[in-house]
């Protein structure tokens, strides 16, 4: 792991005990009271809620770096638009993962459907993105950062969001918490490095866009959810931003068996549930084979694709954000094919970290014999979201090597793993009594829309951010998975070594 260290934005062991005590009671309770909260997987009930794991203070960011991945957003923006109507980039992208990857092969199906059908009734497409990154410090050599003294070298991209990408509001409440407690910890002057964060006003607004594109007063806006939710306050906060934009819409919620169940295309191809017609779907769920437990949430999937609803995602662009058309993407010379400035092209390049394909040929065999000789440099990626279904480190050789002979191999992806700068916070997570001071890694995501059809993009937005943070020996780093903490960012005045 790193060994380079970004400061903290306040003198963590000076603060002392009781006083420490009594901020963390009072970021509980601000949590509680604010919304900032999940239900508990342990011991469900839906009536009841507790204050999802945060960091105590916001953690240091490089303000040049936050700047310029907020710039870049609209161009990766554009940048998926235009991957996902590419039927030919697609195809070819994907072909080798379908014949193992039974998850993504029943995805494909449905995409080759709607093709076959003519296309979508619904040219329109509402992408609702978010882009992952980290700061890294082994860009030029492997010790060159901590040699000069510096935090990082570059920063690299985890991977890109098409699908449910969560955290529009807990993204912002991090630092609506965050601006409570370094006020009440003595530091009112860090308000002013703690950016603004529009996140969920923008996210519902794109839905509201979408929505008013549809043209159809009597229709709602459906919210794709699952059977138990357990993120509901980062989804209900969407439903009440869109209640305050716009009263004249109404927000429903339904799951895959319930649109398979009570679901049906009028004669003109609206989506019709209870009475009600759909004009936009937002969808939270159906990212996951477990998600699509029969034939019945497949039906409603492809009911939802054959239908006039605005889609986020459609079908295509949820091909889009595999890991595989990522991999592809970051080849020499596939970019050229998307974006025509070469100073975007430059830019979305220097975020992309190595991602190297496992198809059985003689490169994806060139790729899999350097990630078994040394695993540590690697993180093996399936065609999955939701967190925990990465494969790390010295985990890496023994499934390599048992899948090495088999086409298997073509479901996942190599990629480069990111050496962040560390930086020590407090962890406060539910039942624990005493904060945790912890070395932590951070993953910054920026949030973006863009609605058009294959041929005209109508609009193109950033919107926000979030911050994730999580134990800097820990793998993964879901907040909703329980494996990390909200956060938020603190903007700091420092250069890159290179």
């Amino acid at each position: 792991m790193s060994g380079t260290k970004l400061e903290p934005c306040v003198p963590l062991l000076d603060i002392p005990k009781d006083e420490l005590t009594d901020l963390v009671e009072k970021a509980k309770d601000y949590a509680l009271m604010h919304g900032i909260c999940m239900r508990r997987k342990d011991q469900f009930d839906r009536d009841a809620l507790h204050f999802a794991p945060f960091v105590l203070f916001p953690s240091s960011f490089p303000r040049n770096e936050f700047n310029k991945a907020l710039r870049l957003q609209t161009v990766l923006n554009e940048l998926m638009h235009k991957v996902a109507h590419d039927d030919e980039f697609l195809t070819d992208s994907l072909k080798n993962t379908i014949k193992v990857d039974m998850f993504t092969k029943r995805l494909f199906d449905i995409y080759t459907k709607i093709k076959d059908q003519g296309g979508s009734p619904q040219a329109l497409s509402l992408g609702m993105l978010r882009s992952d990154l980290m700061l890294d410090n082994h860009c030029c050599t492997d010790d060159a950062c901590k040699k000069i003294g510096k935090s990082y070298c570059c920063w690299k991209q985890v991977e890109l969001n098409t699908i449910a990408s969560g955290f529009g509001w807990l993204g912002p409440a991090s630092g609506i918490l965050h601006r409570y407690t370094v006020q009440e910890a003595g530091y009112p002057g860090h308000l002013n490095n703690i950016p603004e964060n529009n996140a969920l006003s923008g996210l519902a607004g794109a839905m509201i866009s979408a929505w008013q594109l549809y043209d159809r007063p009597q229709a709602v806006i459906m919210f794709l959810v699952e059977d138990v939710t357990y993120n509901v306050c980062d989804q209900k906060f969407h439903e009440f931003e869109i209640r305050r934009q716009c009263p004249d819409v109404f927000v429903i919620r339904r799951t895959l068996t319930d649109i398979g169940q009570r679901g049906r295309l009028s004669d003109d191809k609206r989506l019709m549930i209870d009475g009600l017609e759909v004009g936009v779907i937002y969808m939270r769920c159906g990212y996951h084979p477990d998600q699509y437990p029969t034939e019945l949430e497949w039906d409603a999937r492809l009911m939802m694709e054959m239908s006039l609803a605005i889609k986020s995602p459609s079908i295509h662009y949820h091909l889009a954000g595999t890991k595989k058309v990522q991999q592809e993407l970051a080849k020499e010379g596939v970019l050229e094919k998307f974006l025509g400035d070469k100073a975007q092209m430059e830019s979305v390049k220097d975020i992309f970290t190595g991602l190297y394909s496992l198809d059985n040929d003689a490169i994806g065999d060139k790729n899999l014999l350097k990630a078994i000789e040394n695993p540590e440099k690697y993180v093996l990626k399936p065609q999955r979201e939701g967190g925990g279904n990465n494969v790390y480190g010295q985990d890496i050789k023994p499934f390599l090597e048992k899948i090495k002979n088999s086409e298997e191999r073509s479901a996942y992806i190599l990629m480069d793993r990111i050496s962040p700068p560390i930086i020590k916070n407090y962890m406060v997570r539910p039942g624990s009594q005493e904060p945790i001071l912890a070395d932590c890694i951070s993953e910054l995501g920026i949030f973006g829309y863009v609605i058009g059809t294959k041929d005209t993009i109508l609009e193109n937005k950033q919107v926000g951010h979030m911050l994730r943070t999580k134990l800097s020996h820990v793998n993964e780093g879901g907040v909703a998975a329980g494996l990390g903490a909200l956060d938020s960012v603190y903007l700091v005045d420092i250069d890159r070594c290179c």
